[in-house]
């Protein structure tokens, strides 16, 4: 199954609340791109689709396709705040390897 850490899920909340419109949630997907074959996406969703995985939060929904869990089972999603900038890192045990960016990744 996947995780968000306690810091992960405080940021989601907060950038959930800033927005305009409401949303149901965070989709959280693997998609296909980048140099190493797969990559992360997130995004609000204001409904599920149909045989989505659903995480209840704090006060907010995980979306995740039964596709995208097959390699995301077993990862922790974390916000990272450094120097050099901050934003969400995934740490997927499921990897084999990464492109030198880290933005992508093979399984």
């Amino acid at each position: 199954m996947l995780k968000i850490t306690d810091k992960a899920q405080g940021k989601v909340k907060e950038i959930l609340d800033g927005q305009q419109e409401q949303y149901a949630g965070l989709r959280v997907q693997i998609v296909g791109g980048g140099c190493s074959g797969f990559q992360y996406q997130m995004g609000f969703e204001k409904q599920a689709n149909g045989g989505d995985e659903i995480l209840e939060l704090q006060g907010f929904k995980v979306f995740v396709d039964k596709g995208s869990m097959i390699y995301l089972d077993g990862t922790e999603i974390d916000y990272i705040e450094s120097l050099t900038g901050a934003g969400f890192k995934f740490h997927n045990p499921n990897v084999k390897s990464t492109c030198g960016c880290g933005e992508s990744f093979h399984v």
